[in-house]
């Protein structure tokens, strides 16, 4: 039985929320073996993260409030926002850049008309989310695929209510994604991860930005929509496996190399076929348990209490990374 073409699916009219369910359903099983074309993305998107409402005196209210507490600090990544990408810069202004995200931060404020709005991105009370740096870089992909008001309400809820651990000012969810990242090396490849243990090497040097910014850290960006519609198809936490692909794919050349960081400090460019196909390879072969700590730990703190990571962590040096994590034959031996 040939399957459903996506822009078919996405042609579907609903009478019911049992049938709106079926079509999601539909539309990430098509995204499984099918390519998002870009004129889909928008849509493809919305539906998949769950954007309930796009509301223009809402986005208004918020840009006419004006350059939020943050601002100084938003434009000082602004300008830099995937500078080298020319496609970006010629249809991205960092103007949309700016008021995005200060409206951004506008919703964490208290006030009856923005409760109202933040309840557009999730029913849950969410304290402490704010601008962080590297907002930029998530932001990005969002304006590219879609209208500024539009982009807005998705990032936001993307942020919202898919990973608001990233974007505590303990970023807490990011040190709990680079433990889960070494475990799951750990248990993938042990080889891989005991050498680089071996050289001092913890993923926090070497992968915390492809982390922290779901890998729109790493060019091109035309690759990288695509590892975005499997990602929102099919969960947020495969970009630790996207991570540990990516590397995977670079895995000889580290191996034979004194100085592996040379080669991980900027990772190659994103291949996004390969590095799906891989990641489904490496999500048959991690313990359930484990996959079952990665599909909730963006959202979910009692992943990051069973890790031991602090709430009161603000730096990556906090993860609690000793030598019991080391390979028998490493654990007194240091380059």
């Amino acid at each position: 039985m040939n399957q459903e073409s996506i822009e078919s699916i996405l042609a579907r009219k609903h009478t019911n929320p049992e049938e709106t369910i079926k079509s999601i359903f539909d539309l990430k099983e098509a995204l499984l073996t099918q390519t998002c074309l870009p004129g889909q993305r928008e849509k493809v998107w919305k539906l998949l993260l769950g954007v309930r409402n796009i509301s223009a005196s809402s986005y208004i209210h918020l840009v006419e409030l004006g350059p939020s507490a943050l601002d100084d600090k938003i434009r000082n990544d602004t300008f830099r926002t995937m500078a080298t990408d020319a496609s970006f810069l010629e249809h991205v202004s960092e103007d949309m850049l700016i008021r995005l995200l200060n409206a951004f931060v506008w919703t964490g404020e208290k006030d009856p008309r923005i409760d109202s709005i933040r309840t557009l991105f999730t029913d849950k009370p969410i304290d402490n989310i704010t601008y962080m740096q590297g907002m930029n870089v998530l932001a990005a992909p969002f304006l590219m695929v879609m209208p500024e008001m539009d982009a807005f309400f998705a990032f936001s809820t993307f942020i919202y209510r898919w990973c608001p651990l990233y974007v505590l000012p303990t970023m807490r969810g990011v040190h709990c994604g680079i433990r889960l990242f070494e475990l799951c090396l750990r248990s993938l490849d042990p080889t891989l991860y005991g050498y680089l243990r071996g050289k001092n090497l913890s993923a926090t040097v070497y992968a915390l930005p492809p982390i922290m910014t779901f890998s729109a850290c790493t060019a091109p960006l035309s690759e990288l929509l695509q590892l975005w519609d499997y990602m929102f198809a099919h969960g947020l936490h495969l970009n630790i496996l996207f991570v540990i692909a990516q590397i995977a794919l670079i895995r000889g050349d580290i191996l034979q190399n004194q100085s592996p960081y040379k080669i991980l400090r900027v990772l190659p460019p994103l291949r996004a076929k390969e590095i799906i196909e891989l990641t489904k390879v490496l999500v048959k072969n991690l313990p359930s348990d484990l996959y079952q700590k990665l599909v909730y730990h963006a959202y979910d703190e009692s992943v990051a209490d069973s890790l031991g990571i602090a709430a009161t962590s603000s730096t990556a040096s906090e993860l609690h990374q000793g030598e019991e994590d080391l390979p028998a034959y490493l654990r007194d031996f240091h380059v």
